[in-house]
């Protein structure tokens, strides 16, 4: 299990007011049009990235496999700015996602950001035409820049 530390230069309230939101964990602020979907069958995981993303104003999606993350981007209104994208789960793991998401030409320009433990997770990005890659267990910081990355020319 990877367990994501919050460093206090980003925990919520660290350094400067923060919004909390009023209805609880979950709940998106109206505001926010910038979502981000997390493909991680570590359920700490998903939630420690989910919470990261919300206190930075994005729009957490989350599916815990392959299949499922297909399925949520096909039923969405709106393509995420991107996808974070686990390497190993169940029912359907990351190299298969990343192809039948390249086959789909209403999928295929989403950027995908590999997410691995592994010593090679550049090498696995590279091999599937990701546009980077995060190991784990992740730096909080170097996940918002990241998704700012992306998510900034969404918007």
């Amino acid at each position: 299990m990877h367990v994501l530390h919050r460093p206090a230069a980003i925990r919520p309230g660290a350094g400067s007011e923060s919004q909390q939101d009023p209805g609880g964990p979950g709940v998106i602020d109206p505001g926010c049009e910038k979502t981000v979907l997390i493909v991680e069958d570590d359920v700490d995981t998903s939630d420690a990235i989910a919470e990261v993303l919300e206190d930075g104003n994005y729009r957490p999606l989350r599916a815990p496999n392959g299949a499922a993350a297909l399925d949520e981007l096909r039923a969405a209104e709106r393509a995420p700015c991107m996808i974070l994208l686990d390497m190993m789960m169940p029912v359907m793991d990351g190299r298969e996602f990343r192809a039948q998401q390249r086959e789909d030409p209403s999928l295929r320009e989403i950027p995908v950001v590999v997410l691995s433990a592994h010593a090679d997770a550049a090498s696995y990005a590279a091999q599937m035409d990701a546009e980077g890659y995060l190991r784990k267990p992740i730096d909080l910081r170097a996940l918002l820049e990241t998704v700012e990355r992306f998510c900034a020319r969404d918007g």
